[in-house]
């Protein structure tokens, strides 16, 4: 008679199909958002356009340089040609702008004191200053 630890329990027995934990369907398993990953790949293109511009500012064979030229080759090889035109760098310019308008406003809005709470109007308060004797 085989020992406790080496029985096999009967959700996985040999021959018998694994079921799924509950709540948890494999007709419905997790799928990539594709305008997701076209968004990425367009941000990758920006990124593999700037590269290209900053490696004649290093060199090739400069440590940052080879770090760069290593960086455009695995980046070409993943992004196709012409992802980025002018409009998807205006559209991606424009995403920028709204992302930091919108941290703006909520720095702000959490720089502001609370009603009835918080700093005393007029800043913070004064340290008192020695007089000479």
């Amino acid at each position: 008679m085989p020992e406790e630890s080496e029985q096999i329990s009967p959700a996985a027995a040999p021959g018998r199909p694994q079921q799924a934990p509950m709540g948890v369907s494999s007709v419905t398993g997790p799928t990539p958002n594709r305008g997701y990953e076209a968004a990425a790949l367009q941000q990758l293109g920006s990124i593999l356009q700037r590269l290209t511009q900053i490696q004649p500012m290093v060199g090739v064979t400069s440590d940052i340089g080879k770090v760069v030229h290593k960086m455009i080759g695995d980046l070409a090889k993943i992004v196709p040609d012409g992802i980025n035109n002018p409009a998807s760098e205006r559209n991606q310019l424009q995403q920028a702008m709204m992302q930091n308008q919108q941290q703006m406003a909520q720095a702000q809005q959490m720089g502001r004191p609370q009603a009835g709470g918080g700093a005393q109007p007029g800043g913070p308060p004064q340290l008192p200053t020695m007089r000479a004797a």
